[in-house]
């Protein structure tokens, strides 16, 4: 939501330097700023952090390092061009 907010100059002053510490920009430390103050008054619930589902998906392949997933994926990508290819022969 758009909206024009006057700040005091010193608000202002120690907002703008908070964003350069933190490398942020203007909106994104106001409202992070803003929001702290809200969870802390209590008029806002804390976020629940966020969870990924882990599922054991069992052992690699023999011979697979997963480590190099893209190098994988490479290769499979090769192989299935090269087998259409050779079905088009």
């Amino acid at each position: 939501m758009r909206t024009t907010l006057t700040l005091d100059d010193q608000i202002a002053s120690k907002l703008k330097a908070l964003a350069q510490r933190s490398d942020s920009s203007f909106k994104a430390t106001v409202n992070a700023t803003l929001r702290r103050g809200l969870v802390a008054a209590g008029a806002l619930p804390r976020a629940k952090p966020y969870t990924t589902p882990v599922f054991a998906m069992g052992a690699a392949a023999a011979g697979l390092n997963l480590d190099k997933a893209l190098a994988i994926a490479d290769k499979l990508e090769d192989e299935e061009l090269a087998r259409k290819l050779a079905m088009h022969k």
